[in-house]
Order: structure tokens, then sequence, then C-alpha cells
């Protein structure tokens, strides 16, 4: 299993997760609530999970470090301003924010698997490989910032 560690990139990941979240609501019951209420709601968690994707990204290239998720050794800085004095993993929670735009405009219950399905894949395949090259680069500076900011919020 260590073979999908830093392999695909996570934007693909969260596509994936629509399209599966996408057909698991072509295949189940809907939950009856008005378009304009769900366009609403997910335009709302459209824009707040962007805003902290892009977020993510300015941080980073203010401190001039990558924002390649497949080779995080290649970190320059270890950033802890700005977004990231409040999650780890800005760009990621921006995505299940994002996919949680579409489970409400899908409106069926079970699309809520395919966010599940995305934090679990990061968690295991995405941040955790991350934070051990991380550690290795960063030490104890790194330490103490997991033991300040949570891994999503």
């Amino acid at each position: 299993m260590h073979w999908f560690e830093n392999r695909v990139p996570p934007p693909l990941v969260a596509v994936i997760c629509a399209l599966l979240m996408w057909l698991s609501a072509a295949q189940w019951p809907v939950l009856e609530a008005p378009l304009s209420w769900r366009l609403g709601v997910a335009l709302t968690l459209l824009l707040i999970g962007a805003g902290i994707c892009l977020a993510g990204v300015i941080f980073f290239h203010q401190a001039k470090t990558t924002v390649n998720p497949l080779k995080p050794e290649t970190a320059s800085v270890l950033v802890s301003t700005g977004i990231y004095r409040f999650t780890r993993n800005p760009m990621y929670l921006g995505f299940a924010l994002i996919l949680g735009a579409w489970m409400v405009l899908l409106a069926s219950p079970f699309t809520v698997l395919g966010i599940m399905a995305f934090v679990l894949y990061m968690n295991r395949f995405q941040i955790r490989p991350e934070e051990r090259a991380l550690q290795r680069l960063f030490g104890e500076a790194f330490d103490q910032y997991c033991a300040r900011v949570s891994r999503w919020i």
C-alpha cells in the first residue's frame, strides 16, 4: 500500500470522489430540498472551500516553498502563519468543503461517503507521508507545530 503514498495528486482524488458521489446520487434516493436552498448552501461552501485552498497556496508562495503535494521532501520552509495557524492542511480542508458543496447540491445522503473516502484517503496516503517528510526536515519545530495546530480543523 505504500505505493499509493504521495502518488495521486490531491485534486485528482477530489475529482474521483466527486464522480463517485455523482454516480451514487444517481442510484439512491435524493432528499427533498428546494433547489434555491441547495444552491445557496452549496455556493457558500464552495466559496469558503475555494478561499481556504487559495489561502493555503498563497502562504506557500509567499514563503517561497513548494506547493507540490507529491514532493513534500522539497519543502524549504515550515509555514505556520496565516491560514496555517488554524489548520495544517488548508488545501485538503478546502477540497473537503468543496465536496461538501457538491453533496448539498446532489441532495443525496449517501454522497457523504465520498467526503469520508476523500478524508480517509488523504489521511493515509497523502498527509501521513507528508508529515513524515516534514518531521525529518524540520524536527522539533514541526512537532511543536503539530502540537499547536490540528491536522484538519
